[in-house]
């Protein structure tokens, strides 16, 4: 049975991945620097850190991969070591694509993202628009894209890129854990400018399927993958909020106070929300698609109201169980609010 190599196996993703392919009959490696959640015959957890190329060449030099998909990576608002988030992302993707190389894996998957850029378009964003970063996450993300099509370059590997919006599905939780804290207790949840402007997620099941078509896809190339039918973030939280039968209502937050408060707050160390979380909320953001739905044959199957719908059931179910979390991947846990805990309190 072909043995593939995940990083990052045990962050929200990488668990419903691994599991996955697990149940496809593939066997795993997983290495993150949190415990592995799965369990399972044809899985092996090794708690490590790629950026330690002596744990990365003995776990070469025990496994032939014939694949490796590069989840791992650390987001901004989980730590304040802003050098610690380089390093393991741009540094980390370095020594997965040497590696790759030394030990002839053949292909590479990397999740990139929807930062590289953090101003709008007023169209849906194209593969080849160039990326613009505006906070390190997103400079580390492209900066790991870079590493891998250079690598590939002389066809030592091949490396499919996908550059994804916020994924979501049961377990989702980080950043989203507010939004879903607001709804729980029937609060006010706030849109921007009235909420018209839309932002595209993707569905875990469908990042999925995407993975496992690249595994057996010829070729280096980049992806834009998301949802279809983006529907304003006003339209989407009045959907999940009439399915909680809770008291929380959308409200308007003028835009012409808001971003300055967020600015001023995230400045401050006061607020989670970096720049790329409030040009998000005030912004739209749409991927086009067309590439990954002729090239790899895929397509979504969850629209942003579904997927949301899903990930908040979870939050509901295991609240309680969520806030006592410790040791695990930033999107596992609740993020701290700061200073939105006031707004909630006045909400």
């Amino acid at each position: 049975m072909e043995t593939i190599l995940i990083t990052g196996g045990s962050g929200f993703f990488g668990e419903l991945l691994v599991k996955s392919l697990l149940e496809r009959g593939y066997h795993c490696v997983n290495i993150d620097l949190e415990d592995d959640p799965n369990h399972h015959p044809n899985i092996v957890s090794i708690k490590g850190d790629i950026r330690d190329e002596e744990t990365l060449r003995s776990i070469f030099d025990r496994f032939k991969f014939s694949a490796i998909v590069h989840l791992a990576a650390i987001l901004a608002h989980a730590v304040k070591d802003k050098s610690f988030l380089w390093t393991s992302n741009v540094d980390g993707t370095r020594n997965i694509a040497h590696f790759a190389k030394q030990y002839g894996v053949k292909k590479v998957i990397f999740t990139s993202s929807n930062c590289l850029w953090g101003e709008p378009f007023g169209r849906p964003v194209r593969e080849d628009d160039p990326p613009n970063p505006v906070e390190l996450y997103g400079r580390s993300k492209w900066e790991g894209e870079k590493i891998l099509s250079e690598a590939a370059s002389d066809g030592s590997f091949q490396a499919v890129i996908f550059r994804c919006p916020t994924i979501i599905d049961c377990g989702r939780l980080g950043l989203l854990s507010i939004l879903f804290e607001f709804i729980d207790e029937g609060r006010k949840v706030w849109v921007v400018g009235g909420g018209e402007n839309v932002y595209q997620f993707i569905y875990a099941g469908d990042l999925i399927e995407a993975c496992v078509k690249a595994l057996t896809f010829n070729g280096t190339d980049v992806f834009n993958i998301g949802s279809d039918n983006v529907e304003s973030f006003r339209s989407v939280y009045a959907d999940v909020i009439a399915k909680t039968g809770t008291r929380a209502r959308v409200a308007n937050f003028p835009r012409m106070l808001a971003i300055p408060a967020m600015k001023l707050a995230y400045a401050l160390k006061l607020s989670p929300l970096g720049p790329y979380q409030y040009k998000m909320i005030a912004e739209s953001f749409v991927f086009d698609t067309t590439k990954i739905k002729q090239k790899l044959q895929w397509s979504p199957t969850l629209n942003n109201a579904q997927m949301l719908w899903k990930a908040y059931e979870y939050y509901h179910t295991h609240r309680h169980e969520i806030e006592n979390r410790q040791n695990v991947s930033a999107h596992k846990q609740a993020a701290k609010m700061g200073i939105i805990r006031l707004l909630k309190w006045l909400s």
